[in-house]
């Protein structure tokens, strides 16, 4: 891994921005979509904490079928070209070996401050789909959201 690049430990500068992170990400601009009010859930393994990813979906009257899923929003706590971007860019995603964790991101931000916990407001990244009975997409669009969860569901207790 260290040989592709990827980088198992956070630097001094990744350190000390987050430190200066005080809380999740907020922004109530007009661009904001209020989704609070949608049956999101997440799906992971039973002890996951690091949720980045709601759905949802729901019939329309015409006979399509909305699905939209969020994606954990943390360009709203970590800016391009900060050090901890650039330690996400580097990695590009957490990669588990046997030996070692290469993080995307601090624990603090993917388990905490961006994660799309149970019963809290986040922001998300939303793409919303619009699928015709035969599954043809109709349309779809992407916009910024809060959103909040509703069903923290796990994949042993869905498949039984």
């Amino acid at each position: 891994m260290t040989e592709r690049g990827l980088l198992a430990e956070f630097s001094p500068n990744v350190i000390r921005q987050l430190t200066g992170i005080d809380g999740p990400g907020r922004d109530d601009g007009a661009d904001v979509h209020d989704l609070t009010n949608l049956l999101w859930c997440s799906i992971d393994n039973d002890d996951s904490l690091d949720l980045d990813q709601l759905t949802v979906c729901e019939p329309l009257q015409d006979g399509n079928l909305k699905v939209l899923v969020a994606i954990a929003d943390v360009d709203a706590l970590v800016k391009k070209g900060t050090p901890i971007d650039e330690h996400a860019k580097a990695n590009t995603t957490s990669v588990y070996t046997s030996a070692q964790i290469f993080p995307m991101l601090p624990e603090r931000l993917s388990t905490d401050l961006t994660s799309l916990k149970l019963n809290q407001d986040r922001l998300a990244v939303v793409t919303e789909m619009v699928l015709a009975p035969d599954a043809t997409l109709v349309s779809s669009m992407v916009y910024r959201a809060k959103v909040r969860n509703k069903a923290k569901l796990a994949y042993d207790a869905v498949s039984d």
